[in-house]
């Protein structure tokens, strides 16, 4: 079976623990070089999970004539800048949300994009791609729960390291762009539009400067949405949808293990049920769709018009926070 060869950029966490491995699991993505500015961080990772190459510069990897695809996992403000290099290297790029810093950035990938109309580019929402996600999404749009009116998000953890990457306001850390992004994200893809008008309200650390604490309002044509995230709060995340009939609540939304089974709870009228989901990695499944777009030339599930609709609301969140008023879209 052919497998699409895979370059990693850096050792980041997410990279080693989460992406990689995962897609080592995958049908159609075999993960074959990884990147660091240092070489022996790199070979050190690559021994541990067995990928045949490792460089010490992201540079030598995309001139790596058999690597097909990057895997993008940097810090936030080094998102675009490489994945247009991977563009201008010929590779196809499967990139870690936020796909940029703001919305400018995001539509500067995308123009970049249109001198590569043979490569692929998708921001790497993976929460997507998991079966409860895929279910949920086809029970509102068969009006299961009748018409939906409210969202209510909230995913958050605690994190006070300022020598994490999150925690690096000049980087792109804070809650928005790390976990507030999926809040936004969700409330757009279940309802299947861009929201109207937006207000939100941001809470800074005094010393970090990233903002720890920050809630929104989205108003659609046809209802609200509201998110809490947070990185200085107890982990939690949970998802709450009201329609006119029903509700429907997701009890791990974002980062399910991919050892246990997944469960939703809907009620319909007066009639409760739970459905469970089979264990199942949504990473493995996220790297096999883009695979499977790369070998027979498809469309990715996620275009890029959708990262950069995405991040034209967090940037209206953060401006309704600094004018302290509603801002339409």
């Amino acid at each position: 079976m052919k497998k699409v060869s895979w370059g990693v950029l850096s050792t980041a966490k997410i990279g080693r623990e989460k992406v990689i491995p995962a897609m080592q699991q995958g049908q159609y993505s075999k993960m074959d070089a990884i990147a660091s500015r240092s070489l022996a961080k790199a070979q050190e990772t690559a021994q541990k999970l067995k990928i045949p190459k490792a460089y010490g510069s992201y540079e030598a990897l995309l001139e790596d004539p058999d690597i097909e695809a990057i895997y993008n996992p940097l810090p936030n403000h080094l998102h675009v800048e490489w994945a247009i290099r991977s563009l201008e290297a010929g590779k196809h790029v499967l990139c870690e949300k936020p796909i940029g810093l703001n919305r400018y950035e995001a539509e500067h990938l995308k123009n970049e994009m249109a001198k590569h109309p043979d490569l692929k580019v998708m921001e790497a929402f993976m929460y997507r791609f998991h079966p409860q996600w895929q279910y949920v999404k086809k029970m509102i749009d068969r009006l299961t729960i009748g018409e939906i009116r409210n969202i209510h998000s909230v995913f958050s953890y605690h994190n006070v390291d300022p020598n994490d990457v999150r925690n690096q306001f000049e980087i792109g850390g804070g809650g928005l762009l790390d976990i507030g992004c999926y809040c936004i994200s969700l409330s757009r893809f279940l309802f299947g539009s861009e929201p109207v008008c937006v207000c939100g309200t941001v809470e800074r650390d005094p010393e970090m400067e990233i903002d720890r604490l920050a809630s929104g309002v989205l108003e659609f044509e046809t209802g609200t949405a509201t998110f809490t995230c947070s990185t200085q709060l107890i982990p939690c995340q949970h998802v709450l949808i009201l329609g006119t009939h029903g509700r429907i609540e997701m009890e791990i939304p974002f980062t399910p293990s991919p050892e246990i089974d997944t469960k939703i709870k809907y009620q319909v009228e007066s009639d409760t049920k739970t459905v469970h989901f089979d264990p199942c990695n949504q990473y493995t499944i996220q790297g096999d769709l883009f695979s499977e777009a790369v070998l027979n030339d498809l469309d990715v599930p996620t275009p890029i018009e959708d990262a950069v609709a995405n991040m034209k609301v967090i940037d209206k969140i953060k401006e309704s926070d600094q004018k302290r008023v509603w801002i339409q879209i």
